[in-house]
């Protein structure tokens, strides 16, 4: 059974990289490190979560697309590192605990001599086992350090991932901000307050872009629509979806669909916008929301 499971290990940890080496220099590099872990009869079976961790890296990279392919390329490094780092600890321990038996198994056959020549085998025993206890301690503090490595190397890839999304959350929101006095100066009207959230870009129309109980836009809604229609037009942006409130049954749908056919009629897609009117009260400082996907 643990050799079965030794060979499948093996034949998901060489297939994938046979079959991207070709393709990236850098994974098929990558891929023959752990292969040669698992060629070893010493380590095959040893750190087998970390190596999982490491090909799922390596086979991320291998897709990753052009941009983000420093960030994989560093990630995958750290994992098949990681691995490597642990398969040495795994070692280290083996040949801790093989120290050990081995002091025991010498121990008790001293016992088993005479007294004479216990005596002065007892001596050197003793030496080579305070040599050994000294080579236990210091690989020990070796496979401490290695741990200590593998952490470290962990909370760097958490940083950087952290980093590499506030950068890129960043650029989004100089992207949009660009993409907004753009919109403004085509359209010459002002966009309606905007903010970002985990449902994307969320633009907020106040109480006075309708009538009270009524679903027709006022004019300044007129107008922050044809500037919303300009910004949703300006790059890829993705869907749009419209929540529009009112406490009275239909209106807020109603409210949703007058705003959808504003958008619409200044140039939006039909089939990008969704809406949805919400029962529920209308406030001076929201009566609808324009979401835009991210």
């Amino acid at each position: 059974m643990k050799s079965i499971s030794a060979l499948a290990l093996a034949t998901a940890l060489a297939l994938p990289a046979l079959a991207v080496a070709a393709d990236n220099p850098m994974v098929g590099q990558l891929s023959q490190r752990l292969m040669n872990i698992q060629a070893n009869p010493d380590t095959a079976e040893l750190a087998a979560f970390e190596r999982m961790q490491a090909q799922q890296a390596i086979a991320t990279l291998d897709k990753a697309k052009r941009r983000d392919q420093e960030l994989a390329t560093y990630l995958a490094e750290r994992r098949v590192e990681i691995a490597e780092t642990s398969v040495r600890a795994a070692l280290a321990a083996r040949e801790v605990d093989r120290l050990d038996r081995t002091r025991s198994d010498l121990l008790i056959e001293a016992s088993r001599r005479d007294a004479a020549r216990a005596r002065q085998e007892a001596e050197q025993l003793r030496m080579q086992a305070q040599m050994q206890a000294e080579e236990a301690e210091r690989l020990r503090q070796a496979a401490e350090a290695e741990t200590l490595a593998r952490q470290d190397a962990e909370n760097a890839l958490t940083s950087v991932a952290g980093k590499q999304q506030q950068r890129l959350s960043s650029a989004q929101q100089n992207a949009a901000k660009l993409a907004r006095e753009e919109a403004e100066l085509v359209s010459g009207q002002k966009l309606p307050g905007s903010k970002f959230d985990a449902r994307g870009e969320v633009f907020t129309l106040g109480g006075d872009a309708f009538g009270a109980g009524a679903a027709s836009l006022s004019g300044g809604a007129k107008n922050q629509a044809k500037a919303l229609a300009e910004y949703l037009n300006i790059g890829k942006k993705g869907r749009v979806r419209i929540e529009a409130y009112d406490s009275a049954n239909g209106v807020g749908q109603k409210r949703a669909e007058a705003l959808r056919d504003a958008l619409v009629s200044a140039g939006v897609a039909s089939s990008r916008i969704q809406v949805s009117g919400k029962k529920a009260a209308s406030t001076k400082a929201r009566s609808a929301e324009v979401i835009v996907a991210p």
